[in-house]
């Protein structure tokens, strides 16, 4: 079953076409890598599948809802992370997934709160002001606020962003998990090519708006004949002949 359907999806703005034409599908208990460089049209695309940017064209089906018509139906099931989106910085971290929890209204908040913080690490954390945390303490407090409502379909932009080896493989293992536990579908952006290759069943790969290939990493590290998805970054962002 699909959670998430794009359809002919298309964003114009007066000096650039950021998003051209995107099709694709997540089908429920599945990770899919959103991958290309900067203004590729990853954040973009994100946004609309959020509600937050309104496309100029297409269709978005987010578990089953028309995001044009029914968004919000759609939206207390799906949450997000990303940590170039700060958080209010003088409310502490409990604070603000209190905030979270009750705008999602979860139940048994307090319990769920402490059940997060122990999955990320937080429990040192939690009263201590947003804006006092590290660049990895940051990105750990998005992640949890993500998790708060136990959403079926989740949108991630660079979850291991500042996160030390450790720590990032600690998140990698939670999110398989949690795909495991819930069969919960999970979009995936990032520029780490080596938890693209561990965590995504298939791949977009964008390059100016428009798809420029998309496969399973293991086929398209194949299909180009290199070693790793790093390669086939490369290969495909330097516009290489196959």
């Amino acid at each position: 079953m699909e959670a998430l359907r794009v359809e002919h999806l298309v964003k114009r703005y007066p000096q650039a076409l950021a998003v051209d034409d995107l099709s694709f599908t997540l089908a429920r208990g599945r990770i899919l890598g959103l991958l290309g460089g900067n203004g590729a049209g990853k954040t973009t695309t994100i946004s609309m599948l959020l509600g937050m940017l309104l496309p100029s064209a297409g269709r978005i089906f987010a578990l089953g809802h028309d995001m044009a018509r029914d968004r919000f139906a759609a939206l207390a099931r799906m949450n997000f992370s990303s940590p170039y989106i700060a958080l209010p910085a003088r409310l502490s971290v409990r604070e603000n997934l209190q905030v979270y929890g009750h705008l999602y209204n979860v139940a048994r908040l307090g319990r769920r709160i402490g059940e997060l913080a122990e999955r990320f690490r937080l429990a040192g954390l939690l009263d201590r002001p947003a804006g006092d945390l590290s660049a990895g303490q940051k990105t750990r407090v998005a992640l949890a606020k993500a998790f708060l409502n136990q959403p079926e379909l989740l949108l991630l932009d660079e979850p291991t962003a500042s996160l030390d080896p450790d720590m990032g493989d600690y998140v990698r293992t939670a999110l398989e998990e949690y795909r495991r536990e819930t069969g919960a579908a999970i979009l995936l952006a990032s520029h780490n090519m080596a938890e693209v290759e561990r965590l995504c069943d298939e791949v977009l790969m964008m390059k100016q708006g428009r798809v420029a290939d998309r496969g399973a990493p293991a086929a398209l590290i194949a299909r180009y004949g290199r070693d790793n998805m790093e390669e086939v970054f490369l290969h495909i962002a330097r516009n290489e002949a196959l």
